[in-house]
């Protein structure tokens, strides 16, 4: 009949089945995170093919929000062995692949040199190594030759210490020249020992505080600038005092600039290119009435919170300081001017292998501009105090040199050796700071830097 309807399976004789709404549940697996491993091989590619910022590329990276706790730890240990180590593990991968992946196969450079890293520096068993590289890798040609190339590199890893000369592959050729002119030889290869030690966190105390409590309470120590600086890694909130905003972290290099102002009890001061915002605080704790200004808004949340956590205040202002003005002159600008942060290396390795000639070019043109701009802020009888996180002396006394010439009614105000205890090794011959990664390497070096006091010996300063 044309209405009749179809049999259903009981109708055969089968057994029926129950529908879908009352079938039982299917035991699901939870999502596996993915390996540290893998999720280091991601940030490398971001930092080291894509040239981001380390940084940058953690917070970003899909996978690497997906790992926590000792997994995250371990690929941190697995990322920035690479970095720090990425001249030798290069030249050791070169001497077993007859030619360098390419194309879609390109990924496995950043396998090989994660399972280079832990071959050559992390004692990580070769079969443990081998294994988790191979299985990163896609196509049965692709791990064979990955497998092959990293038990060679295993069966020799003893004689390529010896016949490596680390501190010179550990930097680009363009570096390497620039540093040992600037520098010398023996000065350049001390930096690169720097840079492949893990630095120490160093911290600066909210004024009024009692240092050698905080550094014994802290299980750190007082270096002679006042910083407290504590050796082993650890979870910055936990530590005591920090919810309390009694110190923030800051590089001792870093907390020098605004030591170079004196008494600024009351004084005007600008802080140009001011985040993250230690040198505000600084200035703050001391008693001036500080304007930060920054082009970041993202970047000057971290100040608003500091500024928040230790209960300060300060005038905050979201615009490019090439172009900012007061509203009437100060007595002081402080310019830590963006640069090509090549001094921070230790802490951010990733810089040696993202920056280029050309780009430092570029960024000193940015840094004349602002110290113009700074320099018609500033009062008569003022000071001006301009730093960098950089080694390139391009970005630094050159820089001074440059701005003095067009500038007579501007002159250097040179620091003296025992101004602020311990930066005698720091004074230059013109009288500015320069810091060196490998200076106070017996306590864990420090944070490459230049810093020049200016001082404003005639009228307000509107000149080309």
């Amino acid at each position: 009949m044309p209405n009749e309807r179809p049999p259903r399976p009981s109708d055969r004789g089968g057994a029926s089945r129950p529908s879908s709404a009352f079938r039982p549940a299917r035991a699901s697996r939870p999502p596996q995170p993915p390996s540290p491993r893998y999720a280091a091989q991601q940030v490398l590619h971001q930092v080291l093919d894509r040239r981001r910022p380390l940084d940058e590329a953690i917070i970003e990276e899909p996978t690497w929000l997906k790992i926590h706790g000792r997994d995250r730890g371990f690929a941190r240990l697995l990322v920035m062995t690479v970095l720090r180590r990425l001249g030798q593990i290069d030249d050791a991968i070169g001497r077993f692949v007859q030619r360098e992946p390419e194309g879609k196969d390109a990924y496995v450079k950043n396998v090989l040199r994660l399972a280079a890293a832990q071959l050559m520096f992390l004692d990580t068993p070769p079969h443990a190594a081998v294994d988790q590289a191979t299985t990163m890798t896609r196509g049965a040609g692709m791990k064979s030759m990955v497998n092959a190339v990293l038990r060679r590199l295993s069966e020799s890893r003893s004689t390529l210490f010896h016949e490596q000369d680390a501190e010179k592959l550990n930097l680009p050729d363009w570096l390497w020249r620039s540093w040992c002119e600037a520098y010398g030889e023996a000065a350049t290869r001390a930096i690169i020992r720097t840079h492949m030690q893990d630095p120490p966190l160093d911290i600066t105390l909210r004024s009024g505080e009692f240092p050698e409590n905080w550094a014994e309470r802290l299980e750190g120590r007082l270096l002679p600038s006042g910083t407290i600086r504590i050796a082993k890694t650890t979870h910055v909130p936990s530590l005591a005092g920090f919810g309390q905003g009694v110190w923030w972290v800051q590089d001792a290099a870093a907390a020098l600039p605004a030591k170079l102002f004196g008494d600024v009890r009351s004084k005007s001061i600008v802080d140009l290119a001011a985040a993250p915002g230690g040198k505000t605080l600084q200035l703050v704790a001391a008693g001036a009435k500080v304007t930060a200004v920054d082009q970041s808004r993202e970047r000057l949340e971290r100040l608003f919170e500091n500024l928040e956590r230790t209960n300060m205040s300060a005038d905050t202002d979201v615009a490019d300081g090439r172009y900012w003005k007061p509203r009437t002159p100060v007595d002081g600008v402080l310019l830590d001017a963006p640069c090509s942060t090549t001094g921070t290396a230790r802490r951010h390795p990733d810089v040696l292998w993202n920056k280029t000639p050309n780009a430092v070019a570029s960024i000193t043109q940015m840094q004349d501009a602002l110290l113009k701009n700074a320099a018609s802020m500033v009062k008569p009888g003022g000071t001006l105090v301009y730093a960098c996180c950089s080694l390139q002396p391009e970005e630094g006394p050159m820089r001074i040199e440059a701005f003095l010439r067009r500038r007579p009614q501007w002159a250097r105000q040179p620091v003296g050796k025992g101004e602020v205890p311990g930066i005698a090794e720091f004074v230059t011959p013109d009288g500015d700071l320069r810091t060196l990664p490998s200076h106070w390497a017996g306590q864990g070096g420090i944070d490459g830097f230049f810093i020049a006091r200016l001082v404003n010996r005639g009228a307000v300063d509107n000149s080309d």
